[in-house]
Parts: structure tokens; C-alpha cells; sequence
């Protein structure tokens, strides 16, 4: 009596196992969402809610007639991976998958109700679910295979997709091929088949959620470090977040033995414009000389403004004759890029100075250099760009 008793005790505990681990992290999903009101946040607590459910319905819920209650639970399960595809696609801000998620769960649906209802069959029940929730997994999967993962944590979540699409496509035809069919769903809860998923479940459900929080905590530390490292003006990175870019930037051309290139630019006759026009003025055309830089600035450039008027531009790889074209693209492109933002009579300019580093150069000798650079442009009449140029050195006289 007591050992039967231990056993009901025990197989209550497993019961209950998954259910307490998807409400704990429901609810902590919930309370991060209250704090960052991120769509996908708000998607991973409806996952660990439907899991919840779908394992409270499968292992505690009343039973129906005709075992109908097995229905809403496996719609529970399908669910859940449904609403956590969507959490982790949604964070990269990735296209979700909506229409083949909802073709994949009705189709799964279509054959549990045939093998519920039509032609009662346990084994093929927890295929056609098991294969329904591997195929939406498989979908984070091939979400994320082309896109960069530059934090180890994005690699994870990619690893914990491509596993849980193994484990829940393979895990179920090499199981049910060892055990063979149920004959009823008591024997079924108390095979080694169902401990299993149990147990690898909570696993599963414990490794997604933590990373999908340390995702989420990423996502915070990212987004305070934008809001200290950004101009909100112009849109380009302050001066603080443009030497710490910049500095990261050529640690790696240094990597690569790759040249690098730097732009500084400055608005001409600025204060004339503050004083003649009013300060609005002056600010739209920051921000249109920021938005016509983001525009046309190719990958890899890291752009900054460095002061008042001023900006800088660094472009890992660019050699004399790119970083030329840019310069003059930016240029030229500054009048065009302010028109609808301030008065028609009104055609601002702006001179730039460009240096280019060899791989080694610190960051403070290439701006001198642009800044040099930059004087001239100034000196030589404005709204032009001018490279700098070493000045020979020369050589002392032998004595006789």
C-alpha cells in the first residue's frame, strides 16, 4: 500500500513538474514585459502560459467522453511552439512565419482528430503533434540560418531551435519503435515514452527560457548603451560612441591588415545659420546631414557627430580614391537632403577632410590628420574636400 501510494505521490510530483516550470516562467516573461513592452517578450509568456495549460489539461484536467480533453491540450502543445518560434523570430525582427505555423497545426490537428475520433490510435497521436511542433521549430531554424549572430547567446538560441526540431521529430519514431504502441492513455502516463518527455521537456523549457532572458537582458544592456552612445539630433553616434566604435573598428583593420579611411566634416558658415535663420533651422540641417549620411554610407562605416557642427566618418577598408567618392557624394548630396527642411533661399554646405591610416594608426593621429585635412578645405574657400598630405621631410645637409 505504501509503495503504491509512494508511486501515485511520485507520478503526481512528474505531473506537475512542467506546469509549475511554464507558469514560473509565464509569469516572469509577464513581469519583463511590464518593463520593456517588447512584442516578443509578450510572446514567450503566452508560450510557458499555453505550455502551463497543455500539460495541465494532458496530466491533471477531468477527462471527457471519447478522450476529447486530449484535444485542447495537444492544441496547447502546438501552441507553445507556435508563440515561441514567434518570441525568438520577432527579437531579430525577422518576418513570422504566421501562415505556414497556422497550415503546419492544422494539418498536425486534422491527423490527431482522425487518430482521436476515426481510427483511435495513441502512437499516431503523438506523432502527428510531435512532427507538427518539430516542423515549427525547424522554422526558427532556417529564420535564423542566414543572419549574423554576433553575441554567443544568439548562437544558442539558434542551437536550442535546432534541437528541440531533432529531439521532437527523431525522439518519437525511435521511442515508440523500442516501447511499441499504448494500448490506453493510463499505460501511455505511465511509460517510459511520456517520463521522458517530460522530463527532457522541462529541460528544454528551462535552457530556452533562461537564454531567451539573457536575450532579453542583451536587448536592455544594447539598448541604455544606444541611448549613451547615440545623438538624438542627428541620429549618428555622439563622440563618445563614435571613438569607442571607431577604436573596436580599427583594432580589426590592424586584424585584417586592411587600410582604413576617415571623413570629418563640418558645417559651413554654422553659426551665421543660427544666427540668421534661429536654431530650428540649424538643427534640421543636422539632422538632415545625419539622415543623408546614413543614407548613403556603405556598410561597415561608423558616423558620429563630434561636436556642434561637426561629424566623422569611418570606413574600415576604404582606400584614397572611396573614401573621395563618399566624401564628394555627401557633399554634393547636402542641399538635396535639407530642401524640405528649411527655407527655399537657403543652401547650406559643408567642407570635408579626409586622412587614411595605414594599419596600426590610432584613432587620435588619423583625426589629426582629417582635421589638418579639413583646415585646408576651409582655407582654400569651403563646400570642397581635401585629402591630407604628409609634408616632405627633409633631409639635413651633410657636412663638408
Amino acid at each position: 500500500m505504501g509503495a503504491e501510494s509512494g508511486s501515485v505521490n511520485g507520478q503526481f510530483f512528474i505531473s506537475l513538474l512542467n506546469p509549475g516550470i511554464g507558469l514560473l516562467f509565464a509569469i516572469a516573461f509577464f513581469l519583463l514585459w511590464l518593463n520593456r513592452r517588447e512584442r516578443y517578450v509578450a510572446y514567450a509568456a503566452g508560450a510557458y502560459t499555453a505550455s502551463a495549460l497543455a500539460f495541465l489539461i494532458q496530466d491533471v484536467g477531468p477527462v471527457l467522453p471519447m478522450e476529447l480533453q486530449r484535444l485542447p491540450a495537444n492544441l496547447g502543445f502546438l501552441a507553445t511552439g507556435v508563440l515561441f518560434a514567434a518570441a525568438i523570430i520577432k527579437r531579430y525582427d525577422l518576418p513570422i512565419p504566421w501562415r505556414a505555423m497556422g497550415v503546419t497545426v492544422a494539418v498536425s490537428i486534422t491527423v490527431f482528430l482522425w487518430f482521436l475520433i476515426g481510427q483511435p490510435d495513441i502512437a499516431a497521436r503523438i506523432l502527428s503533434v510531435s512532427v507538427g511542433a518539430g516542423i515549427i521549430a525547424a522554422m526558427i531554424v532556417r529564420s535564423l540560418w542566414p543572419i549574423d549572430k554576433p553575441y554567443l547567446i544568439d548562437r544558442v538560441l539558434f542551437w536550442v531551435a535546432a534541437l528541440s526540431a531533432l529531439n521532437l521529430i527523431i525522439r518519437p519514431v525511435v521511442l515508440l519503435s523500442l516501447v511499441g504502441g499504448f494500448d490506453n492513455y493510463v499505460g501511455f502516463q505511465q511509460s517510459v515514452y511520456w517520463t521522458t518527455v517530460q522530463f527532457s521537456q522541462a529541460m528544454v523549457s528551462i535552457v530556452a527560457a533562461i537564454s531567451l532572458m539573457v536575450a532579453v537582458a542583451i536587448d536592455q544592456i544594447n539598448e541604455l548603451r544606444r541611448q549613451v552612445d547615440d545623438d538624438n539630433l542627428s541620429g549618428l553616434l555622439n563622440r563618445r560612441g563614435f571613438e569607442t566604435q571607431a577604436n573596436t573598428a580599427l583594432r580589426r583593420c590592424i586584424d585584417e591588415d586592411c587600410p582604413v579611411a576617415l571623413m570629418i566634416a563640418d558645417l559651413d558658415h554654422f553659426k551665421s545659420i543660427n544666427d540668421n535663420h534661429g536654431h530650428a533651422v540649424g538643427d534640421a540641417i543636422i539632422a538632415a546631414f545625419g539622415a543623408h549620411v546614413r543614407l548613403i554610407g556603405p556598410p561597415g562605416m561608423i558616423a558620429g557627430r563630434i561636436g556642434g557642427e561637426e561629424f566623422a566618418l569611418l570606413v574600415p577598408g576604404a582606400g584614397i580614391e572611396a573614401a573621395r567618392r563618399l566624401a564628394e557624394a555627401v557633399r554634393k548630396g547636402l542641399a538635396a537632403a535639407c530642401a524640405d527642411r528649411i527655407p527655399a533661399r537657403l543652401c547650406p554646405t559643408t567642407s570635408i577632410g579626409i586622412a587614411i591610416g595605414a594599419p596600426g594608426t590610432s584613432l587620435s593621429a588619423l583625426m589629426a590628420d582629417a582635421d589638418q585635412a579639413l583646415y585646408e578645405a576651409k582655407r582654400t574657400g569651403r563646400n570642397r574636400v581635401r585629402a591630407f598630405t604628409p609634408k616632405p621631410v627633409r633631409l639635413a645637409a651633410n657636412g663638408g
